[in-house]
């Protein structure tokens, strides 16, 4: 249904995408100021791994409900406690006096993260005529594409002359304006029909998955805190066993296990989880490779890190064309090869390593990562029917949040493993080993892409007229790299 009194299609864009800007910006930011946080906290680097998984674990637990909320109590009413809910946990952020405080903070973050982005789109859909939408998704892109180019060294600055609390205020001016702008000019549109919540489904996989979680990223320090976290692992896996059992006896389950009975779906599936768990783990690596390993400043750590982002924006203007000329099977297995490798190429990084052999390095990653992520989402609707199409999304979103976590709890377990004979220091081949393991991982994505069919998303990939109605959902935005 669309909304004909809504306002002109490039101002409700905009408006939408500022609030969108807002949560790109932050996810970037606080990657270069790791080391300062740890050292302002009184924590060890490696700690502040509970900060990024306490974000991820929030957006893969409240992303399967965000439709469900805007259907039932409005998407502007959503959507604007989604900003004031982000906005406030950002200053939470700005004013944590401990981990503890700052991994709660984040994980309000997370919250607001997860009901912003998804009812953001969903506005734009429900209020914008299909012959403009085309035009305003591209206009929805910007955050996607220049928060994290931009992010790295505007966090990397604040970081270096003035101080990390800075990165998180930045938030609050951006929502406050936001929250305005929505109030004034978003329709609050509803569902047509009501969908039932599977409340069941939602608490066994909201507790199943953040104790699983957080008790792998808790596992690798003292022992009693690591039989904790491994009893937090079981009682986690035992509830998401339930959840597969509840799912097959419910008829509108919060996540369709069903879609796995796709082949294409599946594949992308499991092969994306292999290789996102790998680049999951760059955002907490590098910057704590470039600042404690090698001694550099968080701003000339993040103008090197933000290369990347430079990689994925130019492959905006290619993936298309090499998908039509290779397809998906091809393209997916020499990428996963090349990406892998040029992962584990930053373990060949030290102190001495030229500038712009690290941009170059990082910029080539970046591209074909992003291509690899292009591929694997895009292959992921081919085969989804239209009345399925929500619940994949939800899937989809679900499962790269909860890969980028396990990224960053490997991340930690590694550095833990190699500097364990030292005490726990660090020192920069610790992070090289790591960054090797992490390679590797991720190349083993190769061997489910084996599976994939030759003809797998002709119709997607070749036919171009044929795709519409099945989005290429691109998670840029989510590459923790940049």
């Amino acid at each position: 249904m669309i909304d004909r009194s809504a306002p002109p299609t490039r101002l409700l864009t905009l408006v939408v995408a500022s609030a969108l800007f807002m949560e790109n910006l932050d996810s970037t930011v606080i990657a270069t100021s790791l080391a300062a946080i740890a050292r302002d906290l009184a924590v060890d680097p490696i700690t502040l791994k509970l900060a990024f998984t306490a974000y991820y674990v929030a957006l893969a637990i409240f992303i399967p409900i965000s439709g469900w909320c805007a259907d039932r109590y409005g998407a502007r009413t959503v959507f604007r406690a989604a900003i004031a809910v982000f906005t406030l946990a950002s200053i939470g952020c700005a004013t944590a006096w401990d981990l503890t405080s700052l991994v709660i903070a984040r994980f309000c973050q997370g919250l607001g993260g997860a009901l912003m982005v998804p009812v953001g789109r969903l506005i734009l859909l429900r209020t914008i005529p299909k012959r403009d939408l085309l035009p305003a998704m591209a206009w929805l892109t910007i955050p996607a594409l220049f928060a994290p180019l931009i992010g790295p060294p505007v966090g990397g600055f604040i970081a270096t002359y003035y101080h990390w609390r800075g990165i998180f205020w930045l938030n609050a001016p951006i929502g406050v304006l936001a929250l305005v702008l929505v109030s004034l000019l978003v329709p609050n549109l509803k569902g047509d029909e009501r969908r039932p919540l599977d409340r069941i489904g939602f608490m066994l996989t909201g507790l199943g998955l953040s104790l699983t979680i957080f008790g792998f990223t808790l596992a690798g320090r003292g022992l009693a805190e690591a039989e904790l976290a491994w009893s937090m692992v079981a009682i986690g896996l035992l509830l998401v066993a339930l959840y597969v059992a509840h799912s097959r006896r419910t008829s509108n389950p919060i996540i369709d296990l069903e879609l796995l009975r796709i082949d294409t779906f599946r594949i992308a599936m499991t092969g994306g989880v292999l290789f996102r768990t790998g680049i999951g783990a760059i955002p907490f690596l590098l910057p704590l490779m470039l600042q404690v390993g090698f001694g550099l400043s968080p701003l000339d750590s993040g103008l090197l890190t933000f290369a990347s982002a430079i990689g994925a924006l130019t492959m905006k203007f290619t993936a298309g064309p090499i998908l039509k000329r290779f397809g998906f099977r091809r393209v997916l297995l020499v990428n996963s090869v090349v990406s892998s490798l040029l992962l584990a190429a930053i373990a060949l990084f030290s102190a001495a390593t030229p500038a712009a052999v690290i941009i170059v390095v990082l910029a080539t990653g970046g591209f074909f990562r992003s291509l690899q992520f292009t591929s694997l989402n895009t292959l992921a609707y081919a085969d989804v029917d239209a009345p399925q199409m929500s619940r994949a999304t939800s899937f989809v979103a679900v499962v790269q949040q909860l890969s980028l976590s396990a990224g960053v709890a490997l991340a930690a377990m590694l550095l833990e493993a190699f500097s364990h004979g030292r005490g726990g220091t660090l020192v920069a081949d610790d992070f090289r080993w790591s960054f090797a393991v992490i390679g590797a991982l991720a190349l083993g994505s190769t061997l489910v892409f084996f599976k994939l069919d030759r003809r797998a998303g002709a119709e997607v990939s070749g036919h171009r007229a044929t795709t519409a109605g099945r989005p290429s959902v691109d998670d840029d935005a989510q590459d923790p790299a940049r």
